[in-house]
């Protein structure tokens, strides 16, 4: 974990959350549910109290008896009620997600209704909404997601609420960071400094849920597999397939789906091409559930001519064959273990990189046809994504390094951040 990463126990205010918390307070009633004392047991807070800046100020550096999150109570805060008035909302739209939420209308909607609230979870999601609206949204888009992915494949009343309430509750470890490092920009532009500090988010998000609520052991790991990839490739952990639970492999893919749906050009045709790129990142039988309601949506439309698509094609080419001669001659070089264990983690996730290039086909441009074009631009521009991505988990894997092992990763860096636009 990153050294900025937030505590794992909840006895000290988290400064990020207490200030989200505090703007939500302003348009919504927020207020102690009981007193609030330090470790030492010098009462801080009143119950009944309404939470304002004092509040912060005398929370600074203190132990406290009970987390605060415990103590807090938001009075008008997120309901079922609420939550099923936004589903219904989002059902309503004609969205690149409808055809995989439409079908199963009546029982996500259903389902919202009795989903339960743990206080904890209301007070959270009620500061989310008011101050960071786009995330509130996404807990909704990932709740019906995951919801009718879960029903589609046969899951009961409880397999339904439990999967929605994986989605509703997933990020709410976002709210323990500082939110200019958040996934407003669908986890694909951020930098580095970003990205180290986002990588945590799953992982805080686990200990609130084990911590502080009473939902099953089976929604905390969920939420802190929700960055996971089975070949490993995927964050705070690593982890590899057995490892990953059946929940947490279900929320991936809902995750990675929205997160493509973010982008410039959302349809479900290049959510299917992202989630089958780099082949054995995903459940299969979850990939293939998105992918075949992608194929009954209208033709996907490149948004490139023939000739640019190619063109990027050569350039990609040459940045992956460049990428790999800078791995092996680093790798030659290095002296110390992080070094070495960046570079090794660099070439593993460049070979599996390598593998969907292969796969696709892209490497023969003369095969490419108008037909194949909005496909393979898609497929593309995923790659080329991906091809980013290995610099900060490079990065992130070598942590603090001489100067001199610092300039040789910086070196491959620059090569994996090459001018391929």
């Amino acid at each position: 974990m990153p050294s900025s990463a937030p505590s794992e126990n909840f006895s000290v205010a988290n400064p990020h959350a207490l200030a989200t918390i505090l703007e939500a307070s302003q348009t919504r009633s927020i207020i102690a549910s009981r007193d609030i004392f330090d470790m030492s047991g010098t009462k801080l807070w009143a119950r009944n109290a309404p939470v304002s800046p004092a509040l912060q100020r005398k929370l600074v550096d203190r132990q406290l008896r009970q987390p605060l999150e415990t103590c807090l109570l938001a009075e008008d805060g997120v309901t079922a009620h609420a939550i099923v008035r936004l589903l219904e909302s989002l059902l309503s739209q004609d969205t690149p997600l409808s055809a995989l939420l439409h079908p199963h209308a009546d029982k996500l909607v259903r389902a919202a209704s009795h989903l339960p609230l743990h206080s904890v979870a209301q007070l959270l999601l009620t500061a989310g909404q008011a101050s960071r609206p786009e995330t509130f949204e996404h807990a909704i888009q990932a709740m019906a997601l995951n919801g009718a992915l879960a029903v589609a494949n046969g899951g009961g009343a409880y397999e339904l609420r439990t999967a929605m309430l994986c989605g509703l509750l997933h990020d709410l470890g976002e709210m323990y960071i500082d939110p200019h490092h958040g996934e407003g920009d669908a986890d694909r532009t951020l930098d580095f400094q970003s990205y180290q500090q986002l990588v945590v988010h799953p992982h805080v998000g686990k200990l609130l849920i084990e911590q502080l609520t009473d939902y099953p052991p089976v929604v905390a790991r969920a939420i802190a597999e929700h960055h996971e990839r089975l070949d490993g490739s995927g964050y705070p952990h690593r982890l590899q397939r057995d490892a990953m639970s059946p929940l947490g492999r279900l929320l991936a893919v809902t995750e990675a789906a929205l997160n493509v749906q973010r982008g410039e050009h959302p349809h479900l045709a290049r959510v299917s091409v992202a989630l089958r790129v780099v082949p054995g990142e995903f459940d299969l039988h979850w990939v293939g559930m998105i992918a075949h309601a992608a194929r009954l949506q209208p033709e996907l439309q490149p948004t490139h001519s023939l000739g640019e698509i190619q063109e990027r094609l050569s350039r990609l080419d040459a940045a992956l064959q460049s990428a790999q001669v800078s791995i092996g001659a680093l790798l030659n070089q290095a002296d110390s273990s992080p070094l070495k264990g960046a570079l090794g983690l660099a070439q593993h996730l460049l070979d599996r990189l390598r593998r969907g290039w292969y796969a696709s086909g892209l490497w023969n441009e003369q095969s490419l046809t108008p037909q194949d074009a909005a496909e393979v631009e898609a497929t593309e521009d995923e790659l080329l994504f991906r091809l980013r991505t290995i610099q900060r988990a490079a990065l992130l894997r070598a942590g603090d390094l001489p100067e001199s092992d610092a300039m040789r990763l910086n070196l491959l860096c620059e090569s994996l951040a090459g001018d391929i636009d």
